[in-house]
């Protein structure tokens, strides 16, 4: 399997494109396709196998994930990357999770994001990308604000988690902003 692959200096950042995941889940045995994921759970894998089925994207939409992996683990230890990528209008919304606790608040996030964003506007010729923020996700919003992401505005109970709906702050970087 060809991953496009970037790197950081404490990870590897696996890329996943539509047409490579659809071989993943149409060729590979289920315990190969959580391996290669790094699905840590079972939930893991069946939320993706979903995804999966019902389609990652539609005709005027795509993504690219990022598997990160730590260099001195060799583990898998998040994700991050761009969705909802609308290639006429050349934006998209960057998603990030760290899996395991041990790996947060240690700076690697930050290194993801700077590889991402830069390959997103550099290499997918990107002029939009936006980030939806959980308006209490501390994190996140620092991670916005290093970043040199606008706040634009909220969007009033936008996500539905944890079996009630919360806020989102919604975040934008413009290409002349980046680089």
């Amino acid at each position: 399997m060809n991953f496009d692959t970037l790197e950081t200096p404490r990870l590897t950042l696996s890329g996943i494109s539509p047409e490579l995941m659809r071989y993943i889940f149409e060729n590979l045995p289920k315990d190969e396709i959580k391996r290669i994921l790094g699905h840590r759970s079972e939930k893991d894998y069946e939320k993706e196998a979903s995804k999966h089925q019902n389609g990652y994207s539609s005709y005027n939409r795509s993504f690219k994930l990022f598997l990160l992996t730590d260099k001195a683990s060799n583990t898998i230890i998040g994700r991050c990357g761009i969705h909802n990528w609308n290639t006429e209008h050349r934006r998209a919304e960057i998603g990030y999770v760290m899996e395991d606790e041990q790996y947060k608040r240690k700076g690697l996030m930050t290194e993801a994001m700077e590889a991402i964003l830069d390959y997103g506007f550099r290499h997918l010729n990107l002029n939009r990308i936006e980030a939806l923020v959980g308006a209490g996700n501390v994190p996140s919003l620092r991670l916005m604000e290093k970043f040199n992401f606008t706040k634009e505005g909220l969007l009033r109970q936008q996500a539905y988690a944890s079996d009630k709906f919360e806020d989102s702050v919604m975040f934008s970087k413009l290409y002349h902003e980046h680089i």
